[in-house]
């Protein structure tokens, strides 16, 4: 009985405390790094086939999360990470029309 009770207590002060709250993170599609997930923008594949940069993270749809950078983008276009993420092909208009959006949210 001793022996379970000192291990429960072991294991409470192993786990981090109640107050500290987990951060999410994501992977870029581009450089494929694990960043926080406030540092990064989510791109939405609605059921339409379109791409929208989704400002609130909430919109419905298939979302891929890519860095707050000009690179990223054009690696997530070049490597295929679009491609993967959304399982369909992306056009240069499309992309460009994704950069105009992130370049307004700036």
């Amino acid at each position: 009985m001793m022996m379970t009770s000192i291990m429960k207590m072991t294991n409470i002060s192993k786990n981090k405390s109640m107050n500290e709250k987990k951060i999410p993170m994501r992977i870029c599609i581009g450089c494929n790094e694990p960043k926080s997930k406030k540092d990064l923008y989510r791109v939405v594949k609605l059921p339409d086939n379109t791409l929208v940069v989704d400002k609130t993270g909430k919109m419905n749809g298939r979302g891929a999360y890519i860095c707050k950078n000009a690179e990223c983008l054009d690696k997530a276009f070049h490597n295929g990470g679009f491609m993967r993420s959304f399982k369909m092909r992306i056009s240069a208009d499309q992309l460009e029309t994704i950069k105009k959006e992130l370049e307004n949210d700036r």
